[in-house]
């Protein structure tokens, strides 16, 4: 644990806790202690019921099951490979400047969200964090799967890719038809719930039946 504990201090300040809140809040919609319907990016909810946090969460959440572990994990990597990679380099000593780069980046993400209903926001904003390092890198020859090698500049276009295999679609585009149902999450069940709830995440115990109707 003490070797955990190292490594994990040992990533720079922002990109750590971006890591942690990107393993925390996923946790939490994974064992019930928060309803997932409350982190998605709902436009509706987010504009007409005043649900502010929702692109805070979204952008941290991932609904992870069998089918979206592996994709969730390489994601993260990615997270914690580039943006590490990032701080440490071309924004070593200029925390504030990485800070306001990724505000700046997440703002374009959330209008992009709101405008299309893009819901899941994780792997964008991790996208766009490996894009500005490849491009802040461009000419360096860098090494994925299988040996393959190539320059930097193409590594966004390789895992766009490698994201679509894996995750069999662009689960994390905009789709305002099946939303995220590819995750196995009905949205639009979510949704009547979330309404029928007020917002509040408490359980529907039922309408209950006085004794001696049918």
């Amino acid at each position: 644990m003490s070797d955990i504990g190292d490594w994990f201090r040992s990533i720079p300040a922002i990109t750590r806790y971006w890591f942690a809140a990107t393993v925390a809040v996923p946790l939490v919609g994974k064992l019930g202690l928060i309803s997932p319907a409350y982190l998605f990016l709902w436009p509706e909810a987010f504009l007409y019921r005043f649900q502010i946090w929702r692109p805070v969460t979204a952008t941290f959440y991932f609904p992870v099951g069998p089918g979206t572990g592996f994709l969730y994990l390489v994601n993260l990597y990615f997270l914690y490979q580039y943006s590490t990679r990032l701080e440490t380099g071309a924004f070593d000593g200029r925390p504030a400047d990485y800070l306001f780069m990724l505000l700046f980046n997440w703002i374009c993400i959330v209008i992009t969200g709101l405008v299309m209903d893009m819901q899941l926001l994780m792997i964008p904003l991790i996208m766009s964090v490996l894009y500005v390092w490849a491009q802040l890198n461009r000419d360096m020859i860098v090494s994925f799967w299988f040996g393959t090698r190539f320059k930097a500049c193409y590594l966004p276009w390789v895992i766009l890719g490698f994201n679509y295999i894996i995750g069999g679609s662009y689960r994390w585009l905009p789709s305002r038809r099946g939303g995220v149902s590819g995750f196995g999450v009905p949205p639009a069940s979510m949704r009547r719930a979330a309404d029928q709830n007020g917002g509040g995440g408490r359980h529907n115990w039922g309408q209950g039946f006085r004794l001696g109707d049918q």
